[in-house]
């Protein structure tokens, strides 16, 4: 009994999936581009908003420091530990490999005892300031998912900005101010994440919560992106579909949380006091063990796919689309302007697919099936791509286009343009007697004119 029981779930429960395995997921998550319906045409393609799965980006990063030698180590020199400032027997060789810290530290998977970290030279050459740039370079537009994560091993900096760029690095905007002091460094009133509400979420505020110095237990400094998108979602993001509305709908937030480039500006190393110890400037300096970036590559839901190739990364499109994101349509696809995908309607949202040129009777676009199967022009779904219209896509024999989604035909035709014969599917076929033999030639041969400069065919 208990056995012909589980064969019965089993068999229930390869059912389910089987069924749900190409289902794009109720919950929003646009990880299916498209699907095959049955219609009255018969199987077709139905096109959905997509994106790639989000990703540990740091996998991805290419590091920059300015100046490119304040790494420590050339030459080698001693610093104090953080644990006890006034114990300075620690060092820095670059030549020698245990105690080289060179920037790829930052990134490494933490194997060696103690933790593995980049570190700077220290502040030697004191009143004048230690600053240093760390420039995350991506060569793509990425869609951050989840909050940026910076752990120090030096102390976190008295005063720090966070940067982003859109246009690979030509122009920067800040993304958020941490200083000891707020209004002392920048001019601020202190606030944090929790200061601010949907209306204000694009605000750039200057917290002094990351900011501690020496405390042991005090290394990590956030860049809050949940936070920000529980002001949509909810505090437990359960509300998904609230918040890919706003992103849909609101440009400059979709851009918020968009980057191409991340500068960490380290302005003045942890001092743990008011005023620098001139007599111990070994003390201080920068140290970063791990730097945390997750998001997903931005293809303008087009794709659920993002590859590696000649270390960079491409979206794999889908829906007629080409280009590192996605952002125009493919040769022979221009029959309407591109447009990025849309997160609506809830769950699948509309993914605006390029649909095939039929105008260009000199250099002929190809498709790889024949005329009229409507997979083939891959326009299925009627609120992404029209199935007729009063320019290209004509009702052929009299047909009427009923809001560009389908052709209303007369009585003795059929298909997709009415291009079809009803009595063609009799088994004795189309008889002069028929009443139906007799076809419309004027329609049929611009039909057959435009399908044969096109390089396609009825058959």
């Amino acid at each position: 009994m208990y056995l012909s029981r589980f064969l019965s779930l089993h068999a229930l429960w390869v059912t389910v999936s089987s069924v749900m395995q190409h289902y794009p997921s109720v919950w929003g998550h646009y990880d299916v581009c498209k699907t095959q319906i049955y219609t009255e045409e018969g199987k077709v393609w139905d096109y959905m908003a997509c994106q790639p799965e989000a990703r540990d980006m740091i996998k991805y990063v290419k590091v920059t420091l300015d100046p490119p030698d304040i790494t420590c180590g050339d030459p080698p020199e001693t610093f104090c530990a953080m644990g006890n400032p006034y114990m300075c027997n620690n060092e820095c060789d670059a030549s020698t490999q245990e105690l080289a810290h060179p920037p790829e530290l930052m990134f490494d998977l933490e194997g060696r005892h103690p933790s593995t970290f980049w570190q700077s030279t220290t502040w030697k050459d004191y009143p004048k300031p230690l600053h240093v740039n760390i420039t995350l370079s991506w060569n793509k537009t990425i869609e951050l998912t989840d909050n940026i994560v910076i752990t120090f091993e030096s102390g976190r900096p008295d005063q720090m900005i966070l940067e982003k760029s859109l246009d690979y690095g030509r122009t920067w905007q800040p993304y958020q101010y941490y200083a000891t002091d707020c209004l002392d460094a920048f001019h601020m009133d202190p606030k944090s994440v929790r200061d601010l509400s949907q209306h204000t979420v694009l605000e750039i505020i200057c917290t002094e919560e990351y900011s501690t110095g020496y405390m042991t237990n005090s290394k990590i400094i956030h860049f809050e992106i949940k936070d920000r998108f529980a002001f949509f979602a909810g505090p437990r993001l359960h509300n998904m579909a609230s918040l890919y509305g706003q992103l849909d709908t609101t440009k400059k937030l979709r851009d918020f949380f968009t980057i191409t480039d991340l500068r960490i500006r380290l302005l003045r190393p942890a001092t743990g006091e008011i005023y620098v110890d001139e007599q111990h400037l070994t003390r201080y300096f920068y140290a970063i063990s791990d730097i945390r970036v997750y998001g997903r590559c931005k293809c303008n839901l087009h794709a659920t796919g993002c590859k590696e190739e000649n270390k960079r990364l491409l979206c794999e499109c889908e829906h007629n689309t080409t280009g590192p994101d996605c952002g125009k349509c493919k040769k022979n696809y221009q029959g309407r302007p591109w447009s990025p995908g849309s997160y609506l309607p809830i769950p699948k949202g509309t993914a605006n697919i390029c649909i095939p040129s039929i105008s260009s009777i000199g250099n002929p676009p190809k498709f790889d099936r024949i005329w009229p199967n409507i997979s083939s022009l891959e326009v299925s779904k009627p609120n992404q791509a029209n199935v007729c219209d009063n320019e290209l896509l004509h009702c052929q024999n009299g047909g009427t286009c009923i809001n560009n989604v389908r052709c209303q035909c007369p009585p003795a035709y059929t298909g997709i343009l009415c291009e079809k014969l009803k009595c063609e599917r009799d088994p004795g076929g189309c008889s002069q007697n028929s009443g139906q033999g007799a076809i419309s030639q004027g329609p049929l041969l611009l039909l057959t004119a435009l399908l044969g400069a096109t390089g396609l065919c009825i058959c």
